[in-house]
């Protein structure tokens, strides 16, 4: 028997679904070191609470 997922567990396999989207256009433009570094960069940017402020983007 297949449980149904909750509100919050289908809103957070949608976001999941849109990561890999995009994780897998990142490698096929630019490779998979391109792909991980920045993915690796946008977690330590929400582990520090750093999402949104535009001096990050320019360096």
């Amino acid at each position: 028997m297949t449980q149904a997922l909750t509100t919050e567990e289908q809103s957070k396999d949608r976001f999941f679904q849109a990561l890999a989207k995009v994780a897998e256009e990142m490698v096929e433009e630019h490779g998979k070191d391109f792909a991980a570094g920045a993915l690796v960069l946008a977690a330590r940017w929400v582990a520090e609470n750093r999402l949104g402020q535009a001096e990050d983007l320019k360096h």
